[in-house]
């Protein structure tokens, strides 16, 4: 592991969530030689993560923002809505924090990609030329995101998913694990498609999705 230059003063960070998805944050965090992880909030105190203390709940984030800490990042995973990481990122924002996008050293990221604040990329993760990716979305383990893809705002493009090329995905979807989707096929606003399926036309109707290839099962209801 590179250490930090001599007189280089590392930011302030905290995470805002305990559980695994957060440790797997705090991991990239400790590697990118950038960031100091003071600590992590979440509902309970769940001991230390990677030797990182719990901070409080919700109603320290004035007084860790008073203290200093300007930075955090959402360590709560997007399984099917985004509505609660709406919410902790509307909170977060009213404090003060900044919200950058945290961006693994071990994924590639070739020109002109373009990632949105509040994003986070995990290990594995290739992503190619042309590709933007918007606000709070998670880019998960071993995804691969071709060129001139465009994924949307609070979006979660789980592990092991393949993008072929100029797919474009809209907001608050969540592609599952191991699920691919063909070159410019194109996926709505609150889209879910599961695991293991294959998108191979573009989406017209906002639901849940299933299959190889991927069917509607379900509309969206809200």
């Amino acid at each position: 592991m590179c250490l930090p230059e001599l007189g280089y003063s590392m930011e302030k960070i905290i995470v805002i969530g305990g559980g695994g998805h957060a440790k797997v944050i705090i991991a990239i965090l400790m590697k990118l030689n950038k960031y100091e992880v003071v600590g992590y909030t979440d509902i309970s105190d769940n001991g230390l993560i990677l030797g990182i203390p719990f901070l409080g709940k919700d109603d320290k984030l004035q007084t860790i923002f008073d203290s200093g800490i300007h930075n955090a990042v959402i360590g709560v995973g997007q399984i099917k809505s985004s509505v609660h990481k709406k919410r902790i990122s509307e909170m977060l924002i009213d404090v003060g924090f900044k919200l950058p996008p945290i961006i693994s050293p071990n994924c590639i990221l070739n020109e002109d990609v373009k990632i949105g604040n509040g994003t986070v990329v995990m290990d594995g993760v290739v992503i190619n030329s042309g590709a933007r990716i918007g606000k709070f979305s998670i880019i998960n383990t071993n995804a691969s995101v071709d060129h001139d893809c465009f994924v949307g705002d609070f979006t979660h493009v789980a592990p092991g998913v393949t993008l072929s090329g100029e797919v474009k995905i809209g907001n608050n979807v969540l592609i599952g694990t191991g699920a691919n989707v063909i070159q410019q096929v194109e996926i709505p606003d609150n889209t879910i498609i599961s695991a293991g399926s294959s998108v191979q036309k573009s989406i017209k109707i906002s639901g849940i999705y299933r299959g190889i290839p991927a069917k509607l099962i379900r509309r969206h209801t809200n």
